[in-house]
């Protein structure tokens, strides 16, 4: 199954779209959550997707509860939040679970193609996959890692 073909809820929609619209851009996939204490990663995360929307970077943020329930709400309040606190202007879509038995196939597949340095799970919030265009290079970095220090690598996967 390719990346592009897994089905992601649109946050507070029943409705579903698969990632084939970006299949020639540049993705930055996140898990994020509001109570974390790397939200603030939330400004940055704007910051690169307002520098290189135009060049072709897509940011998708994927909320998730599973790590010191740092996530609770519904999906309406997590819209409310990322706009309102952070101006976050790049899909923030439905919750998702991003290990264990309800992970969603486009994390496990994520997973498999970029496995992380102590095995494949998910750590913590805000770790992020990006991916070039066809998913030439899929990349994967920890939460600590802040957004704007990726910069390098989303200008060259642009410019492939």
């Amino acid at each position: 199954m390719s990346i592009y073909n897994h089905n992601i809820d649109l946050a507070g929609k029943k409705e579903q779209i698969t990632l084939e619209p970006y299949k020639d851009k540049v993705i930055l996939i996140v898990n994020v959550a509001s109570k974390c204490g790397f939200t603030p990663q939330y400004t940055e995360l704007e910051e690169i997707y307002q520098k290189y929307k135009h060049e072709g970077l897509v940011v998708l943020g994927f909320p998730c509860n599973q790590f010191a329930n740092q996530e609770p709400g519904p999906d309406e309040d997590i819209q409310t939040f990322c706009k309102l606190d952070y101006g976050v202007s790049f899909p923030v879509l439905s919750k998702i679970d991003v290990n264990g038995e309800n992970t969603h196939p486009l994390y496990k597949e994520l997973k498999e193609l970029a496995p992380g340095t102590l095995g494949s799970a998910i750590k913590w919030n805000f770790t992020k996959f990006l991916i070039g265009k066809n998913a030439s290079e899929v990349k994967r970095y920890a939460p600590i890692t802040k957004p704007k220090s990726l910069e390098q690598d989303i200008i060259d996967l642009l410019h492939k």
